[in-house]
Order: structure tokens, then C-alpha cells, then sequence
């Protein structure tokens, strides 16, 4: 092989594999900063009159039983509640018990959530608006935020679902595993909170501050089964049966974050 023949050679080695690899990161840091706060959303933890609780989800470890029982199955089980329950289950079948055979009902069971679209409306709810009237004035004057009011803003699911409440916990740990940030389905704003971001306002004009509550809207899947342990002799596993998905969605606010909008006429 020529020396210009080997310099070619290499030189579409390195395009193969760089590139593909930069193009991949860029990809990761583009969705990644899908989620960012833009500088116009201010975080109140500190300031904030009402102390919000953050909704720290109890994360449930599977098992070792719980382990061996589902890590087989077609249909991934992810509900922190029914795991909870199966690491509850102390089964210990006799290993002489030739030919017994039994099936457990444990009911139907939201056993995972899919994410298929995950957004923020930085302005979900309109929680407070502040104005300055310097029309008649011959110097600037400077405007804050100030929460007149105390406001509570609530999280949904946006339509009817079986079992909601586990559902809600589901769509709440993948929401903040997405988003990386602090999602709870209430937060309060209390009276009185301040920041100390000032906007100018020059003499003959008017201004007004306006406040939002940041949401995310979650929506995907949700995959229902009827869940049997079943016993054979001395083994034992789970059985999934019926299963079917549903579609559904919800709006998640982002506990202690503000978002302003500042004008001027």
C-alpha cells in the first residue's frame, strides 16, 4: 500500500468513528439542555414565606425473591407499590410438594409507565402581577417582586385512569429523572415572598411584572395487568395476565421557581 493510499485509509477510519461520536454527544447535550432554566425563571426556596415540603418518592429496592420473580417477565414491573407488596410476600414452598399446583391473585395493577413526550410551560399560572406608574415622573424608578397574595398551584392527571395515585407516583419519578428538577404536584407561593431582581422603569413610563408557576406536561403510556403468583411443586413465579395500555397525561408544577414577564408602555 502507497503512502497516499495508507493516508486515505486512515483518514476515513477517523471520519467513521469521530464523527458519528460527536454527533451522538451533541444529541446527548441538546436534550439535556432541554430541561435547563432559562434566565428568566428565578428560584424562591430561600425567599419563599411558605415552606413547600419537597415530595421526595420513597425509592423501593426490588427483593432478592422480587428479583427472581420478575426478571423474566415480558411486561416490565416498575410500581413502587406492588414491588413494595412483593417484598412483602414470603413464599416458601415445600420442596417435596411434588405435583402441587396454585395460583395467587393479586389483583390488576398499573405495572409501568412509558414517557413519549415530556415539556415545560414556564408560564403554567399566573400567580402575581406588580406594577410601577412613573408616567408623571422625571427620574428613573426601580420595580421588585413582591407576592401579594398566597397562591397554590396543583398538579393533575388530564384524564381518568384506574388507580390514579400510583400512576401519579410513576409519572412523577420519570418526570424528575428526566428533568432533573424539583417536581412536586403543590407548591405554595406565600404572601410577602420576595426577590431581589429589580427592573428598571424610566420616567413617563408604566411597567408591570407579571409571575408565572412553571409546570411540566408529562404525557405517555401506561400498562395495566392482572398479577398471579403461581406455584408449581417447589417453584414459583409471576404470571401476568390481560394485559392493556392506556394513554395519559399530566401536569407536574415546579415546586418553588418563578417565572417573570416584565413590560413597559
Amino acid at each position: 500500500m502507497t503512502k497516499s493510499k495508507f493516508a486515505l485509509a486512515l483518514l476515513a477510519f477517523v471520519f467513521a468513528f469521530l464523527f458519528p461520536s460527536q454527533a451522538f454527544s451533541e444529541e446527548e447535550k441538546d436534550t439535556k439542555g432541554e430541561y435547563e432554566v432559562p434566565s428568566h425563571v428565578l428560584n424562591i426556596s430561600k425567599e419563599n414565606t411558605f415552606p413547600n415540603s419537597s415530595e421526595d418518592q420513597e425509592v423501593v429496592e426490588p427483593s432478592e425473591l422480587t428479583k427472581e420473580l420478575t426478571e423474566d417477565l415480558d411486561t416490565a414491573i416498575e410500581n413502587p407499590e406492588l414491588i413494595k407488596m412483593l417484598n412483602e410476600t414470603d413464599l416458601n414452598p415445600s420442596p417435596i410438594a411434588i405435583g402441587y399446583r396454585g395460583m395467587i391473585y393479586l389483583g390488576r395493577w398499573p405495572l409501568n409507565y412509558q414517557s413519549s413526550e415530556t415539556n415545560i410551560n414556564w408560564e403554567y399560572r399566573q400567580i402575581n402581577t406588580n406594577e410601577l406608574n412613573n408616567l408623571g415622573g422625571d427620574s428613573n424608578h426601580e420595580m421588585s417582586y413582591s407576592q401579594e397574595a398566597e397562591e397554590e398551584v396543583t398538579g393533575a392527571l388530564t384524564s381518568k385512569i384506574a388507580n390514579p395515585d400510583q400512576v401519579k407516583t410513576m409519572m412523577l419519578l420519570t418526570s424528575k429523572d428526566k428533568t432533573e428538577l424539583p417536581l412536586s404536584y403543590q407548591t405554595v407561593i406565600g404572601k410577602g415572598t420576595k426577590k431581589e431582581n429589580s427592573y428598571n422603569v424610566p420616567a413617563k413610563k408604566q411597567a408591570t411584572l407579571k409571575a408565572y408557576a412553571p409546570a411540566v406536561s408529562e404525557k405517555g403510556e401506561v400498562t395495566f395487568g392482572e398479577v398471579y403468583i403461581q406455584l408449581k411443586g417447589s417453584g414459583k413465579s409471576i404470571v401476568i395476565k390481560n394485559v392493556t395500555k392506556q394513554g395519559i397525561g399530566a401536569w407536574i408544577p415546579i415546586q418553588d421557581h418563578i417565572s417573570f414577564s416584565f413590560n413597559l408602555k
